[in-house]
């Protein structure tokens, strides 16, 4: 049986896919805030003072906004939202089931989703010695690929080569082939 090249983590177009959003978690977080409150304004004053409610969603809006300039910003902000969301709940799921959850949660806290960001590894470390014992910046650095790595296949599952490895290894314990 041949020996396929095993990619490393950090090699894998999901990993980059992860870290990508990851690092683009607290802008676009402080994006979503300053344009909900731009589609805010924009929605009063389209439809003057019976819009003092928030607007979240295009149908909170309870108005016919279809192919409107408002109907296409309140979807685009609705999409983004969602997908903070999903990412939300991937890193609150490794969090809660896996066996460095709370460890990987931390780091990833730190390193992305806190409103402020640390000017550097040295002030993230400090941040998280606040919960857990002090931590050298090459275990930093390794924490830090493997929680994204955890989320990651939370986020996108296994991939088809990782599959494959399982069922050989699967196909062989049974010496069969499925």
């Amino acid at each position: 049986m041949a020996m396929a090249k095993k990619m490393l983590p950090e090699e894998h177009p999901y990993f980059h896919s992860t870290w990508k959003l990851l690092k683009n978690y607290r802008d676009v977080s402080w994006q979503l805030e300053v344009s909900g409150l731009d589609l805010q304004a924009e929605f009063r004053a389209e439809y003057g003072s019976a819009a003092d409610k928030a607007l979240d969603t295009v149908e909170a809006a309870g108005a016919d906004l279809q192919g409107t300039h408002i109907e296409s910003f309140a979807r685009s902000l609705d999409r983004s939202r969602k997908m903070l969301h999903l990412i939300d709940s991937a890193i609150e799921l490794v969090r809660r089931k896996h066996k460095k959850g709370e460890l990987y949660y931390w780091v990833l806290y730190y390193t992305f989703l806190s409103p402020q960001k640390y000017n550097n590894s040295e002030e993230i470390l400090q941040a998280l010695a606040a919960h857990f014992p002090s931590m050298a910046l090459r275990t930093y650095y390794v924490k830090r690929e493997e929680a994204i790595e955890v989320v990651s296949s939370v986020l996108w599952g296994y991939t088809s080569q990782e599959c494959r490895s399982i069922l050989a290894s699967y196909e062989e314990s049974l010496g069969t082939r499925l």
